[in-house]
């Protein structure tokens, strides 16, 4: 972190995938001259909507989405690398189940230790996550919800007009897709930035609620119920229903020919073609 820091000032330009409607106060301190920074130039939100993993895979849970109502299905994904434990499994099954509310939920094994970042270290668990759920879940809850081992095409997922609804862990790159394609949060962060994102995204930009632990740290099955709840059916989700839909308006508009987006990389090309220092960044030393 401080080694970063240190070469922040070193920088001729700093591009940032973000944009100044989700974070409006940092976008207008991080626009603020200041003698030794280097102009910063958001060009966000910029999103992977392509993968390699194999297609039939990918077509099982986007085919049942299909045969869903619009909005209906709460998306339950907690990143790559993010874990619970067993008993938060148990929870969150619970409180799927207690909630009666359509889903697809990306079931990953549990780290024994309790660590969430584990699979970042063990990205090839040989242990099958649907063991790990509670007995009988999975025939209880056939009807409503559709489980999916380790991963989905999560872009696809969102972009699908049955989606209603994120568990999202907060991470930076989710956080702009749910954004992009107008999908509202029940935010969960486990580790790292995700916890401030987080905040920004409830208590800031509104378009997210939170859940509450229990003093174990254990988020319980009944808040997970009225949770999902709340912002599938309720008046809390009608509201950052709303506040999502206007900033996928506002990101799409960013990204327009002219708009924000476009015009900061604009910018950002036009040094370069001065032969600013920025140029050093290009194979071969090359502006054009």
């Amino acid at each position: 972190m401080v080694h970063h820091g240190q070469k922040y000032c070193e920088a001729e330009a700093i591009l940032v995938n973000s944009f100044d409607t989700i974070e409006p106060e940092a976008a207008k301190i991080l626009r603020r001259p200041e003698p030794g920074q280097p102009p910063v130039y958001p060009i966000g939100p910029l999103i992977q909507t392509g993968s390699t993993v194999d297609k039939a895979g990918r077509e099982e849970c986007l085919d049942w989405l299909d045969k869903q109502p619009a909005n209906s299905v709460l998306y339950v994904s907690f990143g790559s690398g993010g874990t619970l434990t067993k008993e938060q499994i148990d929870e969150v099954a619970y409180g799927l189940e207690l909630s009666g509310q359509r889903f697809l939920w990306v079931v990953r094994s549990p780290s024994d230790a309790g660590d969430f970042n584990s699979n970042y270290y063990n990205a090839e668990s040989k242990k099958d996550p649907f063991a790990f759920l509670p007995e009988g879940f999975r025939e209880r809850t056939k009807d409503i919800g559709m489980l999916v081992s380790s991963w989905a095409p999560q872009t696809k997922v969102l972009a699908h007009e049955a989606t209603g609804g994120y568990v999202c862990h907060c991470g930076w790159n989710s956080t702009l897709e749910t954004v992009v394609y107008g999908v509202p949060i029940i935010a969960w962060p486990l580790f790292a930035e995700q916890k401030q994102n987080a905040v920004m995204l409830s208590e800031g930009a509104g378009i997210a609620l939170r859940l509450e632990k229990r003093e174990d740290g254990v988020v319980g099955k009944e808040e997970i119920a009225r949770k999902v709840r709340a912002l599938m059916e309720g008046e809390d989700g009608k509201r950052v229903r709303c506040k999502v839909a206007e900033l996928k308006d506002s990101s799409a508009e960013g990204l327009k020919e002219g708009g924000a987006a476009s015009q900061a990389l604009a910018e950002v090309v036009a040094l370069w073609k001065k032969g600013s220092g920025c140029e050093r960044y290009l194979p071969n030393g090359n502006s054009h």
